[in-house]
């Protein structure tokens, strides 16, 4: 069966270093980092006192009171991302077979604030006095279910949990349902907000989050001092369509979606596979699906997380993926300056490899300056590099083994 050929058309983000495209675009430029001090609640007593929040997000700029109230933070992050990135497409609903447009929305966790806020509910005042949204509210499909009602899309809605592969898996979904004809128009990303007390202690008891308190050393992918990751939250989608049907209605095109890889490491429920095989085979799977050689590949946002054993193995899965042209590849980590979004963090990054395409302009790699023992790639450090590229690659690797590849190249 021929494979149709899929587009970029719009872009949303809601991010700790800013609540839209243009903001996070030009943060990312600057190299500003949107990591600080908790305020979500009381940190006092936890050992982690960073997070990268989002600032100043007022809901009801993108909807109304009512449905606000009805939402879940995520899923605001997740509706104030997509009508961006719809209206951004220029795609008009009238006009269109509402059956032929659909969502993919991950979340890696949905909302435990909400879970936190029914069980003081329940412990204080008793079982009957729970919260009746309790459920809506936290289920991490809502992101999607709540885009898809905004929007009045209503093809394919799904929403794919994957952990922090989520955003770089529903992407990637979204782009084989364009592909096998199952819809023409997909809005497709990722949203998450857990900075609460459970999900910082959670995975502090992990020892996955960093413990320093300085910000700007927070968040150093594959440095030698790195210790932990960065809780940051936010919503990156993007608006995906048919080629042809894009053109049929002159729309602006960002870029083409040519490869997507997905595997398992069937290794560990926290570890990537130590030989960086299962990422490897993602990254591999993408470039055929693209037909293109790693030489062709000039740069990876890569996963990047500032944890000791996810650079050092996606570093190796890179070596095994591109062999010698490893040493010329341009790697970088957008979680340098927003932390780690979860099941956002695949949409937010995908944002990033469209605009740095579209400008020529890799951004560094923030804060590191020492990369680590078997960390020996083009981090991009000290300085971005301004480069035109041709093909943009994207990296995400989740708990649980799963490993997701995004392959985009400039539009011709």
């Amino acid at each position: 069966m021929s494979r149709r050929r899929v587009v970029i058309t719009g872009l949303g983000a809601v991010t700790p270093t800013g609540n839209n495209v243009q903001e996070f675009w030009q943060g990312i430029c600057a190299g500003k980092v949107g990591i600080g001090s908790i305020t979500r609640f009381d940190a006092q007593g936890y050992k982690v006192k960073l997070a990268a929040e989002v600032k100043g997000f007022e809901p009801k700029k993108y909807m109304e009171p009512k449905q606000v109230r009805r939402m879940a933070l995520f899923s605001q992050y997740a509706v104030a991302a997509a009508k961006e990135a719809f209206e951004d497409s220029g795609l008009d609903m009238k006009e269109e077979d509402a059956f032929r447009a659909g969502v993919i929305i991950g979340s890696g966790v949905g909302d435990l604030r909400q879970v936190e806020l029914c069980y003081d509910r329940i412990t204080q005042k008793g079982p009957g006095r729970a919260l009746p949204l309790m459920v809506p509210m936290m289920i991490s499909n809502m992101a999607a279910g709540n885009v898809s009602i905004e929007l009045g899309l209503r093809g394919k809605c799904t929403d794919v949990v994957t952990a922090c592969a989520s955003g770089t898996h529903s992407i990637g979904d979204a782009f084989r349902a364009i592909q096998y004809g199952d819809a023409d128009i997909m809005v497709a990303g990722g949203a998450e907000s857990c900075i609460c007390p459970t999900g910082v202690a959670g995975f502090d008891a992990l020892t996955a989050l960093t413990e320093t308190d300085n910000p700007l050393k927070a968040s150093v992918p594959f440095d030698k001092d790195r210790d932990g990751f960065v809780l940051g939250e936010g919503a990156g989608i993007v608006v995906l369509e048919e080629l042809e049907h894009a053109r049929a209605r002159g729309a602006g095109i960002y870029a083409e979606v040519v490869g997507y890889g997905a595997t398992a490491d069937a290794y560990h429920i926290t570890s990537p596979a130590e030989d960086g095989s299962g990422a490897a085979k993602a990254m591999s799977l993408a470039m055929e699906e693209a037909g293109v050689c790693p030489e062709e590949v000039e740069y990876i946002n890569a996963h990047g997380t500032s944890t000791h054993h996810n650079d050092l193995f996606e570093t190796r899965a890179i070596h095994l993926a591109f062999g010698a042209a490893a040493e010329k590849v341009l790697v970088n980590s957008t979680k340098s300056m927003i932390g780690h979004l979860l099941g956002a963090a695949g949409g937010a990054e995908l944002v990033t490899c469209v605009k740095e395409l579209q400008e020529g302009f890799i951004h560094q790699t923030i804060g590191t300056e020492t990369p680590g023992e078997g960390c020996d790639l083009n981090y991009v450090l000290g300085a971005p590099v301004k480069k035109e590229i041709r093909y943009a690659m994207s990296n995400s690797l989740g708990f649980g083994g799963h490993n997701a590849t995004l392959l985009i190249k400039k539009f011709d």
